[in-house]
This record gives C-alpha cells, sequence and structure tokens, in this order.
C-alpha cells in the first residue's frame, strides 16, 4: 500500500494519462505491460542513507521513481533497458541473515543503484523477475519498443546526448575499422546531421561524434536498432567553414588537404554553433605535429541514401566493434 492505494490503483495511476512530475521519453503505457511494481529504498553507498522509491518492471524496461508524500505524487528518475543490465543480490553484513535484503543493478548506461526490499521474499520476487524478463529480452528479436537506440534518437535533449555517449561505448557497431571506440577517448559533443559529398549526390544521414582527436561518422538504420561504422576524421587535419549566412541554412563544409569536402546540415541552431565552434578551433588535446598526422579513414559516402536505409547486416557477419 502506497497513499492509501493499493498495487492495482498505483499501476493504473502509472499507465493512465495522469502525468508524472519530469517524464521523459515516450507516455508510460507505451512500454507495455506491468510485470511487477513496489516501493523500495534506494541505498547510497557513500552517504549510508536511504531514500525511498517505487519500482516499477515493464516487459523490457525497469522504471524508477521517486516520491513526493506532501503532494502524494511520482517523480521520474529514469527507466533502463533490461538488456543491458546486471543484476545480483548484495549484503551490508558478512551474515547476510542480518543484513537488509538488498539487490544491485548496474550496467554501461547506468550507475550502480543497491536497492532494499521490504523482506526477503519481495528481494527474491524482484529478482527472479528481473532476471527472467532480461534473459527473455535479450533472447528475442529486437523491436522498437525495448531498444535503447530508438529512444535515445533523435538525441534532441541533453539528458538523450549524455546517454547516447555512454551506449555507444559499449553498443556493437557494425564494420568497424582501426583501433576500438574505447580508445578514442570521451565523447565531447554528438548529433545528428545530414551530409553531401561535393563530388557525389545524394543526402545521406549520419551520427557524428566529436572526440579529443577524431570526427566519427556513424550511421543508424531505418528502425533505429543498429549502428553501422561510416569512418573518421583526425581533427588536426580538417576544419570548419561557413557555407552560408541566409537564415534557416544550417550548414558548414569540412575541408582538408586529405579529405573530400563534406557539406554538412545540422537540424537546429544548437548543434551548428557547437560543431562551428569545436572544428575552427585548434585541438588543443593533441600534441602531434601537423605533418605527422595520419590520413583520415576516410567515410564511405559511396552508399546511396536508399541503401543507407537499408536494415543492417545480422549478427553472424564478422566485422563488429572490437571491445579490447
Amino acid at each position: 500500500m502506497l497513499w492509501g492505494r493499493s498495487r492495482e490503483e498505483l499501476t493504473h495511476r502509472i499507465h493512465s494519462s495522469q502525468p508524472i512530475r519530469e517524464w521523459e521519453g515516450q507516455p508510460a503505457h507505451m512500454y507495455g505491460e506491468i510485470i511487477h511494481s513496489s516501493l523500495v529504498s534506494l541505498y547510497n553507498s557513500y552517504t549510508q542513507e536511504t531514500s525511498e522509491h517505487f519500482l516499477v518492471l515493464f516487459s523490457f524496461h525497469l522504471l524508477i521513481l521517486s516520491l513526493d508524500h506532501s503532494r502524494q505524487d511520482f517523480i521520474y528518475e529514469g527507466i533502463l533497458p533490461l538488456s543491458g543490465l546486471s543484476l545480483e543480490a548484495v549484503s551490508l553484513d558478512h551474515d547476510a541473515s542480518h543484513s537488509p535484503h538488498m539487490f544491485e543493478i548496474s550496467g554501461p548506461m547506468v550507475d550502480s543503484k543497491v536497492f532494499i526490499c521490504a523482506s526477503a521474499a519481495e528481494q527474491q520476487k524482484w529478482m527472479q523477475h528481473i532476471e527472467d524478463r532480461r534473459h527473455k529480452s535479450m533472447a528475442q528479436p529486437m523491436s522498437p519498443s525495448h531498444c535503447a537506440l530508438s529512444y535515445l534518437l533523435p538525441c534532441d535533449e541533453h539528458w538523450k546526448r549524455e546517454e547516447l555517449k555512454k551506449y555507444l561505448l559499449q553498443a556493437p557497431i557494425w564494420q568497424w575499422e582501426g583501433s576500438s571506440i574505447q580508445h578514442m577517448g570521451q565523447p565531447g559533443y554528438i548529433s545528428i546531421v545530414h551530409i553531401i559529398n561535393s563530388l557525389r549526390q545524394g543526402l545521406q544521414e549520419r551520427l557524428m561524434v566529436l572526440f579529443p582527436q577524431d570526427v566519427l561518422l556513424l550511421s543508424v538504420d531505418n528502425k533505429r536498432l543498429n549502428i553501422r561504422y561510416e569512418g573518421r576524421l583526425p581533427r588536426q587535419s580538417i576544419r570548419a567553414v561557413e557555407r552560408s549566412a541566409l537564415p534557416g541554412r544550417l550548414e558548414f563544409e569540412l575541408i582538408g588537404e586529405l579529405v573530400e569536402p563534406l557539406q554538412v546540415s545540422c537540424t537546429c541552431y544548437e548543434d551548428y554553433r557547437n560543431w562551428m565552434f569545436q572544428l575552427q578551433q585548434p585541438d588543443r588535446n593533441s600534441h602531434v605535429a601537423m605533418s605527422q598526422a595520419p590520413p583520415p579513414i576516410m567515410p564511405k559516402l559511396q552508399r546511396s541514401r536508399k541503401e543507407s536505409q537499408e536494415p543492417m547486416i545480422t549478427a553472424d557477419q564478422r566485422h563488429i566493434n572490437s571491445r579490447s
């Protein structure tokens, strides 16, 4: 019971059109059936303090809500895809019988979180439900309803950009070339752009990612399920120049001695401003002389727009992003 309401009443409230404060992303009912929900405490291992939260398990996601008791209101804290989570029972005491009934979730897109349940039976129920749904989410074919990438794109909000940066460092990237993405450093900026190669026709949607020494170009299939490598450009051998001063034309050109000119079109002024600022500046993070710059791994722009939107290659193909 919470605020004098049964579990069924609380479930109906979450699924209904009644808004949840600070909610982000698609409506709660779009995540499907609610498998389990209950009141838990979130344990802070640094301060050793706890705070009440309400956990909601959907078929392929775990929703975390904090509580405003004065207004009897839920506050959105985040929703996590189960396929990327690890789960284990934890204990504060060497003697588990004297420890609170706790479990921990962790993953590449989320800081570790420890939850305390009201009883051993409730802890066991949570762990069984999450493990069961996690295995099912990984076993059956991915669909946009439970793929993390599908709700991080378009990355038109700050929280989506930050989560997408984390996602890229762990996700498989098809047809990857060169050193692994983990060796490129931390992503600085990321956005969807449209690129035209001046020597060929065709507008191509790309996910452009700024790293300390490179600009990485990726494509995403039209179902927003998979990512494919399209090339990378060393920052020290390229620069951005304004394409047009006309209002509403958020375009610039990437030029360099070893690179075919690329016309880049941004979807909003914030993206345009950030890319122009970053790519007009000297690369302060690099101490390699210009004369020693390796030739860029050229973007693979020969595919047509139609081809770039076809479903991705299947997992049995051998070219996948190295995690070494």
